[in-house]
């Protein structure tokens, strides 16, 4: 149970890889969910919005540098995301979802490099940041 999370971020992927595929085959809207722009920029804006709230609970244990910039820039992510979701077109609002899971696994990999999260995390949030990135990228080119 210890890795649970490995399992769940694996899962997390599953909503931009089924956005993806249904953009590549000209699938609109997703039944119950809704237009598939809709269901995929909300999903990418709660889990943006949810990996920048990490940050931000890992600087309460925190006595460095690390403690004072992550809640700033882990609300800086937030709130821009969440801007750029209500007002940028949709393919400009995929890419700052990517700039913005590119910085935040940049700031995983600097607590790590500092001993404040595991490599081993770091290596799964690699793997979904891919998975993530080039999901978005499709979702881009086919939207």
């Amino acid at each position: 149970m210890k890795n649970i999370y490995q399992y769940l971020a694996f899962l997390g992927t599953l909503p931009f890889i089924i956005c993806a595929a249904s953009f590549v085959s000209d699938v609109q809207a997703i039944p119950v969910l809704g237009e598939t722009r809709n269901v995929l920029g909300a999903y990418a804006l709660v889990i943006t919005a949810f990996m920048a709230g990490s940050h931000w609970g890992q600087h309460l244990d925190l006595d460095n540098k690390w403690g004072d910039y992550l809640p700033i820039i882990s609300n800086a992510i937030a709130v821009l995301v969440w801007i750029g979701f209500l007002v940028l077109p949709f393919k400009i609002v995929l890419f700052v979802f990517t700039i913005s899971f590119l910085v935040l696994l940049w700031i995983d990999q600097k607590l790590c490099q500092n001993d404040l999260i595991s490599y081993e995390y770091l290596r799964t949030r690699y793997l979904i940041t891919t998975i993530v990135v080039f999901t978005l990228f499709i979702s881009g080119i086919y939207a």
